[in-house]
């Protein structure tokens, strides 16, 4: 026996050998991965990463190019043998995952013919360095283990190890380590980590902009489809070492309720391995304030695809640090059963941790093979049932519609109060009439018409969905569906798929429940936003289907994204017109600005053209051809040239920021490019230095940067010029109602524009003009603002009336949808209309919410939510809604657009 278990090891370790070669991090790099002052930048990572793909456990692939032209990995980790069949195991997961064309029986054989997939990612927020380094030291152990539990995770699971940040990690590794005194080092970067958007790269998830959210949402969504995915952050609240699942409520009701069974299965299998190994400080539920409601961060948007999603928030950093001292952390309860006492705290130690954890999910995976994957195809079927039938959803605005139903007749005596606990007793008949209610199913299908008025933005958000794995169908032809005509080339988005969840996120308001601290109590802020249904955000014009469909539609190829159809002119001595309404007008518009061609805008609608759209004359054909080719923009050819036509040129932009960058301000950088709009970034020394008028003619301030009124400084803390390269030194500085307030003004005083939105737009009162606060009050004859328990409204989409008659408005339909995070509301003091202030957008009903959670929304009514106002020669735009939010709001980019432009 003694003979065969040697015989066996001999074996094992023969097998697995060519694993023994793999260098250590610390060969490698030259120091441990967690060792104190020091960091490893992407450069060596990816040498490193390179390196592991030389053994037969490790397989490298490129998923993509970064925002800097960086080249983005994911690293495949598994045994041998299993290296050998990837293509079968992957092919297998996708299957169960989509659970089309397989019954019970043929899941179960392919659950257990398969092998579980697991992603493990690191380093999405790169000054959180724990994850960038925990994702080298696990590859390493994966890669060269040979104990027990390592082999046997690499029989049954397939790791997808993927970085999530290369960029990011080059730019703050290389800067903290900049420094030869370890004692000086410091994360305080210059600018964003990722190039346009930093931290809210964990916010587009469910649209994609960035390069790097596309290539995980492919492999995520579209090539791999893992039952289970990890994703390292930080930090943790004071007094824990590290935030985990399961999460606090509320969840999304749209997620199979697997999703939040496997979330507290692995849970529990993390926190039993860290207090096993003698690791405490895990909290949990309340312990945290991270739930299952957003989708949209890259953790979140898995849950709409069935996939078991993580996160963990760690402490630590390279310097070393201490776990403070917060007594209600103290005392062991259910959201922290193993308390961590106050103490030193070094970067290694937060690195063991997250091994430990990786390797608490990865046995789990292991350990439940065929139960993960079991579930993915159960999820999937169950969502293709819920599509395929009619369905009612329980949400919470449906769930109190039972109860004020039942009081109401209470109330009038049309009904008797059933026992004394009244709750428990009221009748089915209440329940029925709301979740029997064919008006209230789930629709089984969306029609997005192509005749609607910016059909190419439709196919953005098509797109949207097609990378996020959803399947689209689109008309081979006209079809009539109720009564209503759709041409050819209508999109139809059926919920009967296995990722049915994401699809009703996309098109149905979110309905966030009231959440308060206590009865009348404060409410409790959302994790991020309560709301954000993107068909809304785009402006996207849908109609949704009650019932099953069918008609002349093809299902498109899966994950290839659309392009607008092509469109063809004649040519004409007269010129075009192209429509204000579409935004990829202005695409066009500054590229022939660029080459010389003459522009116009109409200020007042022309047949079908709307006010604002735009005139170009026959020089412009060569442009307009390949711009209908490509954007699939409509121009029309007119007889003779529009009498009342402006020319316009291109205005000179400056967009401001700050040390350290302003995510706001770096969505709308992003934006400006892909609409091809030249600009210059401005800091705040530039401004205060005066004399913009001569090199700008509009300022953006996008959602920050005006100090507080009446005085005060807006900002951060900023580092020492004396420690920062030089290239750096004119970033430095906030703005302040003392000095930046007088050069903004004779600005706008000399014929400039200024354009703010949200929290920038209290510049309005610097400059005295006639508006005031609508959240207010009056308390002993003062305004005062609404507490929280009078008015809330944190991330969500709000319906406005648009002034049509006003260039700034120029495109928009009568009524937007617009994201509102407790924004400034204006009113117009009485004096207004005689200085000349238009208001641009408005609330006109009290109940203006279209999707989150809005607490005393009757307070907008009737409040100002966007208005010019002229200044000298020079006008201000406030927009309190956030008009660009993170390059998603695609129905009020052209309230931005409009501003962009000089007329002659």
């Amino acid at each position: 026996m003694k003979h065969l278990l040697l015989l066996s090891a001999w074996l094992v370790l023969a097998t697995w050998g060519k694993a023994q070669t793999v260098p250590s991090p610390e060969e490698h790099f030259g120091f441990f991965m967690g060792e104190d002052y020091h960091l490893a930048n992407y450069t060596e990572t990816e040498a490193y990463f390179k390196k592991l793909a030389q053994t037969d456990r490790v397989r490298l692939v490129d998923i993509g190019e970064t925002e800097e032209g960086r080249r983005q990995y994911m690293l495949i980790v598994s045994s041998p043998a299993n290296m050998d069949n990837l293509s079968e195991y992957k092919a297998i997961s996708t299957r169960l995952a989509y659970a089309e064309g397989i019954d019970d029986k043929e899941a179960r054989r392919l659950a257990s013919a398969a092998k579980a997939v697991v992603w493990i990612d690191g380093g999405l927020h790169s000054t959180e360095m724990v994850g960038t380094h925990q994702l080298i030291e696990i590859a390493y152990r994966l890669a060269s283990g040979t104990d027990a539990e390592t082999l046997h995770i690499l029989d049954n699971v397939i790791v997808l190890l993927t970085h999530a940040n290369p960029d990011g990690q080059e730019l703050v590794a290389n800067w903290y380590m900049r420094h030869k005194d370890p004692k000086k080092r410091a994360m305080n970067i210059p600018r964003l980590y990722q190039k346009y958007i930093g931290h809210d790269n964990n916010r587009d998830f469910y649209i994609n902009n960035m390069k790097e959210s596309g290539n995980m949402s492919r492999q995520l969504f579209l090539e791999w489809m893992p039952q289970i995915m990890y994703n390292h952050h930080q930090s943790a609240p004071a007094g824990a070492v590290v935030a985990g699942p399961p999460y606090t409520d509320p969840f999304n009701y749209n997620i199979d309720p697997l999703v939040m069974a496997g979330i507290d299965a692995l849970g529990a299998s993390m926190l039993n391995r860290l207090t096993a190994e003698g690791k405490p400080g895990f909290t949990r539920l309340k312990g945290s304030p991270f739930s299952t409601w957003y989708n949209g961060g890259l953790r979140t948007t898995t849950y709409f695809h069935n996939i078991v999603g993580l996160l963990t928030e760690i402490i630590g950093s390279p310097t070393p640090m201490r776990i403070p001292v917060v007594p209600n952390r103290l005392v062991p309860n259910g959201n922290t059963p193993n308390p961590v006492t106050p103490q030193a705290w070094h970067f290694k130690q937060s690195v063991d941790y997250s091994v430990s954890l990786n390797y608490a999910v990865l046995d789990y995976a292991a350990r439940h093979r065929e139960q993960v994957l079991y579930n993915s195809y159960t999820m999937g079927r169950n969502a293709i049932e819920k599509g395929s039938r009619d369905h009612w959803q329980l949400t919470p605005r449906n769930i109190d519609l039972i109860q004020a139903n039942y009081d109401a007749d209470l109330e009038a005596g049309t009904v008797k109060r059933d026992g004394e606990n009244s709750s428990s007793r009221i009748p089915y008949s209440y329940y029925e009439a709301v979740f029997a209610d064919p008006a209230k199913r789930d629709a089984r299908a969306y029609i997005l018409p192509a005749d609607q008025r910016d059909f190419p933005t439709a196919v953005k958000f098509i797109n949207a969905l097609i990378k996020s794995g959803i399947f689209v169908h689109k008309a081979t032809a006209g079809f009539t569906v109720d009564g209503k005509a759709y041409p050819e080339g209508s999109y139809i988005v059926k919920t009967d798929q296995a990722f049915r969840a994401h699809i009703i996120d996309m098109f149905e308001p979110q309905d966030y429940p009231n959440d308060f601290a206590y009865p009348g109590g404060p409410p409790i802020r959302p994790y991020d936003v309560a709301g954000w249904t993107l068909a809304y955000q785009m402006g996207i014009a849908f109609d949704r289907v009650l019932d099953g469909i069918d008609g002349p539609f093809e299902r498109l190829p899966h994950g290839v994204p659309e392009s607008p159809p092509a469109q063809r002119i004649a040519d004409t001595k007269h010129g075009y017109l192209i429509s204000a309404n579409v935004n990829d007008a202005f695409i066009v518009v500054n590229d022939l600005l660029k080459t010389g061609v003459d522009v116009y805008r109409i200020p007042e609608a022309l047949g079908d053209m709307p006010a604002g759209s735009f005139y170009v004359g026959p020089s412009g054909t060569a442009i307009l051809k390949q711009a209908m080719l490509s954007l699939g923009l409509k121009a029309t050819p007119v007889q003779r040239a529009p009498a009342s036509a402006i020319k316009i040129k291109p205005a000179r932009i400056a967009l401001f920021d700050v040390y350290g960058g302003s995510m706001p301000s770096g969505w709308v950088r992003w934006m400006l490019e892909q609409y091809h709009f030249s600009f210059n970034l401005i800091f705040p020394q530039e401004i205060e230095a005066g004399n913009l008028k001569t090199k700008y003619d509009v300022i953006l301030f996008i959602e920050s940067g005006i100090p507080p009124y009446p005085g005060g400084r807006y900002g951060r803390t900023m580092p020492d010029a004396a420690e920062l390269p030089a290239e750096y030194h004119h970033m430095i500085g906030n703005l302040s109602t003392r000095k930046s307030i007088q050069p903004l003004r004779e600005f706008l005083e000399q014929g400039g524009s200024i354009l703010t939105t949200g929290s920038s737009t209290r510049l309005a009162y610097h400059l005295g003009l006639p508006v005031k606060d609508a959240l207010v009050h009056k308390t002993d004859g003062n305004d005062v603002p609404l507490g929280s328990e009078q008015f809330y409204v944190p991330g969500s989409v709000l319906r406005v009336k648009v002034n049509p008659d006003t260039d700034a408005t120029w495109g928009m339909a009568v009524y937007a949808d617009v994201i509102f995070n407790n924004s400034p509301v204006f009113h117009l003091r009485p004096e207004a209309r005689s200085a000349g202030i238009e208001a641009l957008a408005w609330f006109d009903t009290d109940k203006p919410l279209r999707s989150g959670w809005a607490w005393g929304q009757h307070h907008l009514e009737d409040g100002i939510a966007a208005f010019k106002a002229p200044v000298g020669k020079g006008h201000l735009y406030a927009y309190g809604p956030h008009i660009t939010y993170r390059a998603q709001s695609h129905g009020t980019f052209k309230l931005l657009f409009n501003a962009l432009y000089r007329q002659e």
